[in-house]
């Protein structure tokens, strides 16, 4: 009956197991009291830790661990903003130093997700003994048992059938000692191992100029730098070399992390015990380091004043550092900043002294300074090369295809050569194959220490596909950069800094080495006075003569100074045939400004196209003077269905001229349009529908494309020798349309369309087959476009009354739109001249 009340009380208590509800000591001690089969039992049915009832891992017995670092998914909006405006403040205090940051603080930079405590290392034999710790005893003999014992907050452990022991404030020594004392004493031919299980918590706190501040639950074999990691580190306003140790108020010890980070001493790094203090005072002095360090920083000082110490906190120098002119900026007693030296190769500038607010400059030494060549351009292998006595050309470049890119001009190259004494530059004209093909020979010119080679490229390399082809191929992007070398590597841009050179070193005993050639050659532009000053060379390096150049002659214009000091230039001829043979004696000078002339009318094309109703149609080459009646005779003349005095003659020049005035006219129409809409209802209401009517006259003039028309009677230029000829110009069209039948209506008629044309029939009868004018047409200003391109003003005419005249197959009548009842402003004035130039040009066209 006793047996069934315990496991009922049992059965009820597990629900609040289950919940994690407090349960009294009573309750525990009752479930205790069960024969331990039993317990397991019970503990297997519902699923609960055995261990949690008895107090075997000393749950209950000892504080529990607290996350004290929340998971970066769970930190709040305003902790994220106090982290970025820290990071922004970081960031400002480094721009003030030139972009150094402090040394250090990034060791505990980032937020721990969560916070474990340090369990899994060894137990030093040191180590005291407190509420919380659990002792492992494995006895074996005799009797073998494995116990976990807790120490209570009395500071004792409970062993079985032999009392409490009392190991708090023990080392973990001497509490293994005293408990195999007691198996000993107490368990006849049994014997002892004593192992720590699980450590007790304890509380420290971490104040001063920690990230986040406050008190910390951690394990008990905690050290100072643990504390610092769960605390979030030390802010930039802390100081590395300082962190104090304290415990009821006395300084335990120092920690200078910098031992830590630049030695790995941990000897100072105490361990921790309940109620310690971590206190992080504010820095202390610092100095900036940059330049050729290993660790450019701002480090603080703590005991070292000497210039070879903080170099040995920044790592050292590097290879590249140049130690005999090290830059010291100082605050001085006024206030000012100052700058000394020190040299690092001597004992003093070693022992030079530093102070706080001083900034550092490491120079690093200078660029290769000799024993060097350096090729530039369009070569694959660019940059520094060694040079040694005796080296040629052929010693870089050994194969034209390998070792230059593709774009490479492999005809020529220049060689840019210092005078060591002076420092002043010269350059030789290299003829790049020829000096590959033989080595050694007179093109392979010896190099001297120091000479820069320049490879350019060739731009009829590239002109073959357009870049747009090359972005498609397989290879596009290498071919992409092909194109982007041609632009980078020319003559002019390589050249360019040598020519500013030139001209800087120039001086009255040594004048400007440098000349200018134009006209039909390759690269014309502003080029280094060769070397044999003689004008074949000077043509070679701008790439060679086009097609185009004339041979018989060319001009050198020579500035020269006269006995009486006065400037004046000099016009040479030259045979540039003689000159590219080498017979000519002509020597190029100091700013001579070379004209190679080209072939008058050199593969100039002049074309007119024939359409229409013409024997041979199509695209005619004329010569210079020759007339449309000449080409016409060429082409066979007119066929039997052609209709002359309906043939249209187009003129590229007239079309681009009639397309500018066509732009100015839209331009002008939209700013009245846009004064009108300004205006209101100045237009007694109908302001609305005047808009859209004008707006629709500017979308025919936007939408119309000018023909560049000019009107001829082609009748008369056939037959008729009086007749001005017409001359021909490059680009000239003449449509010769058959025989028309019909006569348009065009404009503001009711039905605007084309008629059949019958005899006998005038302007009013025709007006009439269109349903007549519209209520907004001007009557009064009807005209009629003729089929040869030519107005009639039936009203005005001077051999015709009225608009009884009689038409013929192919005009065209326009009925204009009434613009004074619109409004008398100047818009409508401009709209007027705009569809009357829109009806002259294309109604008569379109409609032939």
């Amino acid at each position: 009956m006793n047996l069934t009340k315990r496991l009922l009380t049992f059965v009820l208590l597990l629900p609040l197991v289950a919940a994690a509800q407090s349960i009294t000591p009573a309750q525990i001690e009752q479930f205790k009291s069960l024969p331990k089969a039993q317990q397991e039992a019970l503990a297997r049915q519902y699923g609960v830790d055995l261990n949690a009832l008895t107090g075997g891992n000393a749950a209950s017995s000892r504080p529990q661990p607290v996350q004290v670092v929340e998971p970066v998914n769970q930190i709040t909006d305003q902790e994220r903003d106090k982290a970025l405006a820290e990071q922004a403040e970081e960031q400002k205090t480094a721009d003030k130093n030139n972009g150094l940051k402090p040394f250090g603080y990034d060791l505990f930079a980032g937020d721990p997700s969560t916070f474990a405590p340090v369990t899994e290392i060894p137990v030093p034999a040191d180590y005291t003994m407190g509420p919380g710790d659990v002792l492992r005893i494995q006895l074996w003999g005799k009797e073998n048992q494995n116990l976990e014992l807790p120490v209570s907050r009395d500071g004792t452990i409970s062993f079985p059938d032999s009392g409490p022991l009392s190991v708090a404030g023990l080392s973990f020594d001497e509490a293994r000692e005293q408990i195999r004392t007691r198996v000993s004493e107490q368990y006849i031919g049994v014997q002892a191992s004593v192992s720590l299980g699980e450590l007790r918590s304890m509380r420290v706190f971490v104040l001063g100029e920690a990230r986040n501040p406050g008190s910390y639950t951690v394990s008990s074999l905690s050290t100072i730098t643990n504390a610092l990691y769960v605390s979030g580190g030390i802010k930039q306003t802390g100081s590395l070399r300082n962190v104090q140790h304290k415990r009821d108020g006395k300084l335990l010890g120092t920690l200078d992390l910098y031992e830590l980070l630049l030695n790995g001493d941990s000897r100072n790094d105490n361990r921790l015990q309940a109620g310690d203090v971590i206190f992080i005072p504010p820095v202390g002095k610092r100095v900036g380091i940059e330049g050729e360090v290993y660790r450019p920083a701002l480090y603080e000082l703590d005991g070292e004043n000497s210039l070879a110490q903080l170099i040995s906190m920044a790592g050292g120098l590097t290879p590249q550092a140049y130690p005999q002119r090290i830059n010291i900026e100082r605050t001085n007693e006024d206030f000012l900043r100052i700058i000394a030296e020190a040299d690092y190769t001597s004992p003093k500038g070693r022992k030079a002294t530093i102070q706080a607010g001083d900034r550092i400059t490491i120079p690093s030494i200078a660029d290769i300074t000799g024993q060097y060549v350096e090729v530039q351009g369009a070569a694959v292998r660019t940059g520094k090369f060694a040079w040694v006595p005796g080296m040629r050309v052929s010693s870089l470049i050994k194969n034209l295809d390998a070792d230059l890119s593709p774009v490479a001009d492999k005809q020529y190259a220049a060689v840019v050569r210092t005078d060591p004494e002076n420092d002043t530059i010269s350059v030789l004209n290299l003829q790049l194959r020829e000096a590959v093909r033989n080595p050694g020979g007179q093109q392979d010119l010896q190099l001297q220490e120091k000479d820069r080679l320049l490879f350019f490229s060739d731009a009829g390399k590239v002109d073959i596909e357009s870049e747009a082809d090359l972005a498609h191929q397989p290879d596009g992007k290498a071919k992409a950069d092909e194109v982007s070398a041609s632009d980078t590597f020319t003559r002019e841009k390589l050249f360019e800094p040598v020519i500013q050179r030139l001209k800087a070193q120039a001086s009255p005993t040594r004048p400007q080495q440098t000349i200018a050639i134009s006209g039909p050659v390759r690269y014309p532009g502003e080029y280094p006075l060769p070397a044999t000053q003689r004008l074949e060379d000077a043509i070679f390096v701008a790439g060679g003569l086009k097609d185009s150049a004339s041979l018989y002659q060319a001009e050198i214009a020579r500035y020269t100074v006269d006995e009486n000091g006065v400037g004046q230039t000099h016009i040479l001829n030259v045979n540039l045939t003689d000159a590219m043979a080498g017979r000519s004696n002509i020597e190029l000078q100091s700013r001579d400004r070379v004209l190679i002339k080209s072939i008058p009318e050199f593969a100039k094309t002049r074309t007119i196209e024939l359409k229409g109703e013409v024997r041979y149609p199509g695209i005619y080459t004329f010569r210079d003077g020759e007339t449309l009646k000449d080409v016409l005779q060429r082409a066979g003349g007119l066929t039997e269905n052609a209709f002359p005095r309906g043939a249209v003659f187009t003129r590229e020049k007239l079309r681009q001229l009639e397309a500018q005035r066509l732009r100015e006219a839209e331009e002008r129409l939209q700013g009245d349009l846009l004064s009108v809409q300004l205006e209101g209802d100045n237009f007694g209401g109908q302001t609305s529908q005047r808009i859209q009517q004008v707006e629709g006259l500017l979308e025919d003039v936007q939408n119309s494309r000018p023909v560049g028309r000019m009107v001829i009677d082609l009748a008369a230029v056939l037959s008729d020798e009086d007749y001005q000829p017409i001359r021909l110009q490059d680009g000239d069209s003449l449509t010769i349309p058959t025989i028309p039948q019909a006569v348009s209506v065009f404009g503001e008629v009711q039905f605007p369309t084309s008629h059949l044309h019958q005899q006998g029939l005038t302007v009013d009868d025709y007006l009439e087959r269109s349903g007549g004018p519209t209520r907004q047409a001007d009557e009064d200003r009807v005209y009629v476009v003729k089929a040869d391109g030519s107005v009639m003003l039936p009203e005005r005419s001077q051999w015709f009354g009225g608009r009884s005249q009689q038409l013929q197959p192919g005009d065209t009548i326009i009925m204009p739109i009434d613009v004074d009842r619109l409004n008398q402003l100047e818009l409508w004035t401009n709209v007027s001249q705009i569809v009357y130039q829109m009806a002259l040009g294309a109604a008569a066209v379109g409609n032939l």
